[in-house]
């Protein structure tokens, strides 16, 4: 909860206990009606005046003043704190609408290609391919029941299956790609996609240090396999988040990411 809504907040408060306190005291100084009473306190409150009926005691008149200089005053803020709650929600999802663009990106360039490597070498991919097949029939239910699998999930990577040449290769030549995506100042809001790009960069920097990895010693490439289970784990979180955001939001691009899905063996992108 932000600032504004907290302020928000307390401003509601103390509106409700104004409104509630004069219209108790119009009931009681003026001898009138609940409904004349809410009445009272609201085109007192509101400043449009009395027409019809107006206060008529020494009582009555005081708790007028008293509304007047309190809740005109807290109706004010009702207002101005609403409207800067309603600016911040719409720049908040133009932000978030922005960070997706720049996600969507990272898995056009670079991320799918990552995850079909992974698919391809994880041994224990059996045990949660099914559930990373997402379809137009998923309700967030799902997304949440799935997501909570994913937490629990070892993310194993057989080192053998990888080739790791072409790995050194494709990322080496996506680094500017990568780089321009960090200059990108909304990035900065999204903490998990930039711990997925600071993966991804050191795996990188990891393996351009490697000359000759066919040669490499088994205990080396077991610690390059724990760079890339880390890259592995991150990327598989943000892609299904991503797939629920293109579901929620832009079909015909979820109807894409369906059919090209790097864990669906019979995924195709062509239409049949």
């Amino acid at each position: 909860m932000n600032r504004a809504q907290i302020r928000l907040r307390i401003f509601l408060v103390i509106f409700i206990i104004v409104m509630v306190l004069g219209t108790l005291g119009f009931m009681t100084f003026e001898n009138t009606s609940f409904s004349d009473a809410l009445y009272f306190s609201i085109v007192t409150v509101s400043t449009v005046g009395y027409g019809d009926i107006h206060p008529a005691t020494a009582g009555g008149k005081a708790l007028a003043v008293f509304l007047i200089i309190m809740g005109v005053g807290t109706f004010l803020g009702i207002i101005a704190e609403s409207t800067e709650v309603f600016l911040n929600r719409r720049e908040a999802r133009v932000r978030h609408q922005k960070i997706n663009m720049v996600i969507g990106a990272f898995f056009s360039e670079v991320g799918m290609a990552l995850l079909a490597i992974f698919a391809r070498s994880d041994p224990d991919l059996e045990k949660i391919r099914a559930d990373l097949i997402v379809t137009t029939q998923w309700n967030p239910g799902d997304f949440q029941r799935v997501r909570g699998r994913l937490g629990d999930y070892s993310y194993a990577l057989d080192i053998e299956q990888v080739d790791m040449e072409n790995l050194r290769d494709f990322l080496a030549a996506k680094r500017e790609f990568m780089v321009r995506l960090l200059e990108n100042p909304v990035l900065l809001e999204d903490e998990s996609f930039t711990e997925l790009l600071r993966a991804v960069f050191h795996a990188t920097e990891e393996l351009s240090y490697r000359r000759d990895i066919a040669e490499l010693p088994r205990n080396d490439r077991l610690h390059l396999a724990g760079d890339l289970k880390r890259v592995y784990r991150h990327i598989v979180f943000q892609w299904f988040d991503y797939m629920k955001y293109l579901k929620d939001n832009y079909p015909y691009l979820f109807s894409l990411a369906m059919r090209t899905n790097p864990f669906d063996r019979a995924s195709s992108p062509v239409i049949s």
